[in-house]
């Protein structure tokens, strides 16, 4: 603005002047004019250029940093043809940066013929917490099935290594999960199928067929023969309807060919769209875990278990502080692990600890069989917190708290496998899921021998640890492998016996038909447990025997508080003189049946004498 001001103050004085001084002045001013702005264009020219290249020396961009981020973001696949890939070996051309050496080494470790090589390339995975988020999608992409599996079963691993599961087929036009499922459950094989498996598919594909009628037709039809209430005109219970199915679906995935059906006819993806669809119904959800944990135990399955992206769904289930999702999982991920696990779980066989890879070497065994009306996840719990227990709390609603050999047990004694079994019982046969199913302690002792051997028991030393009706499984179980010469190895690493309030000479509940609802029409597990059973007194007659000339370990706890059930009905359901084996301490705890088996804390009497019989008795074992 200055120099304008100049240049117009420069014209007025020329145009003032007379002609003669007119000339000589306007060169004048032409010169001042010319040396101010010229001075002043130089000045600016250079501040100009001064600050452009400023500005691109800031704004200019490291190209070879730009490339070497792109690169981060792929993984090069050398084209070779397949003819060549054997005996090619893959990272010897590979184009990395030097930071990145570590990950492609660890994968070419994981893929050694040397056992040893590629579980220490597994477990330096695992270890890895300090990656860039590429790193751990490299080995996501890049690693083979075998080393996926490991990762899931590694308990540090970061969730980046696992893809998320493929896209899922469309479902076909106008229909729906709940329609795909019963055509898969009505295209398996109706042979080699029991009179319970023949029920329950025959009652799931009654249920749908109402279920898709009333949508359709827009009317649910009442009744039917598995659901006992009646809902209103507008809704369909769906999720009902998909657990008939699932439930059959379990028992058919129990018969190796089944599985094969299942598979081909799209079931693996089937049920992981109903896993995401029932995130909030952990029923349905441990349906779905039984069928593909009972699926991965037929070897040749795994690969397509594996490309339908389920290791990534379990790798996040095993991290799940739900202890029986946590459970489902490890067992599948387990039977899959065919590099370190020999053994093959069984449906309602499940390891508690360890439930992942672990350096820890595992030198003895301690079985859990809970009783009447138990299960794995809900009968070794920590006692409740309410005085008195209602009748839907003793028939199981789901409520499972803290598994105490799982959380107290594991960290006292590393060096134990925990397992811990599950199967049905029933009251009445008014409240059987099976009208069919008539299972004596004897077919149930035979068929737990079975899964129980096929998980690697009898291998090492162990204990048995048993509730009610458990103890008498065991002491079954025992007398059934002494006759077996395969089963011979039961036997002999058998150490001890803990047995929580079992009816050796019976129990008040088989005599007293005091509940019209459950003990109308005793189920043959209650009549087995009556004081004048023969059967139940020749079990005691030779187990007693036979367990003084073994030589076993035992001790047993007794309740001497009654047991509530329903609100009104109070009953002691093993007294104290039933509880007595013959053999070993008898110790009267002062606590109701059901809570015989629940310590209230780490510190009580009930976890600490049990803890103590176990190290004393497997002392020589766990120090070898």
């Amino acid at each position: 603005m200055s120099l304008g001001a100049y240049c117009v103050t420069c014209c007025r004085r020329i145009g003032t002047l007379v002609s003669r001084s007119k000339s000589r002045t306007s060169w004048r001013n032409i010169r001042n004019i010319v040396r101010y702005t010229g001075s002043l264009i130089l000045g600016g020219s250079l501040y100009l250029a001064y600050e452009v290249l400023a500005l691109k020396k800031s704004l200019t961009l490291d190209t070879e940093v730009v490339e070497r981020e792109k690169m981060k973001s792929y993984i090069y696949v050398h084209t070779v043809p397949v003819d060549k890939l054997e005996s090619r070996d893959p990272f010897c051309t590979v184009d990395i940066e030097e930071h990145d050496c570590a990950v492609w080494l660890l994968l070419k470790k994981s893929l050694e013929d040397d056992r040893a090589a590629r579980l220490e390339a597994v477990r330096e995975m695992s270890e890895a917490h300090h990656w860039h988020d590429y790193q751990y999608r490299i080995i996501a992409q890049a690693c083979d099935p075998r080393t996926l599996i490991g990762l899931a079963r590694s308990k540090e691993s970061d969730l980046r290594f696992f893809l998320p599961p493929p896209p899922l087929p469309s479902l076909k036009e106008d229909s729906s999960t709940e329609e795909e499922l019963r055509h898969l459950l009505a295209s398996l094989p109706q042979t080699e199928l029991d009179e319970c498996l023949q029920y329950f598919t025959s009652l799931a594909l009654s249920e749908s067929s109402q279920s898709l009628a009333a949508q359709k037709g827009g009317l649910w039809c009442f009744g039917g023969n598995g659901l006992p209430y009646v809902e209103s005109f507008g809704e369909v219970p769906s999720a009902t309807v998909e657990m008939f199915c699932l439930e059959a679906i379990v028992k058919h995935s129990e018969i190796p060919s089944h599985c094969d059906h299942i598979e081909a006819g799209g079931g693996l993806q089937l049920l992981q769209r109903l896993y995401q669809l029932h995130k909030d119904c952990p029923k349905v959800q441990r349906n779905i875990l039984r069928i593909i944990g009972n699926m991965a135990l037929n070897d040749h399955l795994h690969s397509a278990i594996v490309q339908s992206g389920w290791v990534s769904i379990m790798a996040e289930a095993l991290k799940s502080y739900h202890i029986m999702e946590a459970s489902h999982a490890a067992r599948t991920l387990a039977n899959l692990d065919r590099e370190t696990v020999s053994e093959k779980y069984q449906d309602g066989v499940y390891v508690l600890h360890p439930q992942c890879r672990t350096g820890q070497p595992i030198k003895a065994d301690v079985l859990f069989i809970h009783g009447l009306m138990g299960a794995a996840f809900k009968t070794w719990r920590q006692q409740d917190s309410e005085r008195v227990l209602t009748e839907n709390a003793l028939v199981g609603e789901d409520r499972y708290t803290t598994c105490w050999p799982k959380t107290w047990l594991a960290k006292d004694c590393p060096a134990l496998r925990i397992i811990c079994v599950e199967y049905d019982t029933n009251l009445s046969d008014w409240r059987a899921r099976c009208p069919m199913e008539r299972k004596s302690i004897a077919f149930r002792s035979n068929e737990l021998l079975s899964k129980l051997r096929a998980a690697g028991v009898g291998d090492r030393p162990m204990i048995w640890i048993s509730h009610s009706m458990g103890g008498l499984l065991v002491k079954k179980m025992l007398l059934e492998a002494s006759k077996k010469p395969e089963l011979s190895a039961i036997i002999n690493n058998t150490r001890g016996i803990i047995f929580y309030s079992v009816p050796h000479h019976g129990s008040h509940l088989a005599e007293y038909s005091i509940n019209v609802r459950y003990l109308l029409f005793p189920s043959l597990e209650v009549k087995e447990l009556s004081k004048d059973s023969p059967a139940l007194k020749i079990l005691q007659d030779d187990f007693l025997e036979f367990a003084k000339d073994k030589n076993f370990q035992v001790l047993n706890f007794v309740e001497t508080q009654p047991t509530y059930i329903g609100s009104m009905i109070k009953l002691h359901i093993v007294p104290v003189e039933s509880a007595d084996l013959g053999i070993g301490d008898l110790i009267p705890v002062d606590v109701n049946h059901l809570n015989i088996c629940k310590p209230k804390t780490k510190d009580a009497f009930l976890y600490q004498r049990t803890l103590q019989f176990i190290c004393e008795t497997l002392a020589r074992d766990l120090e070898k």
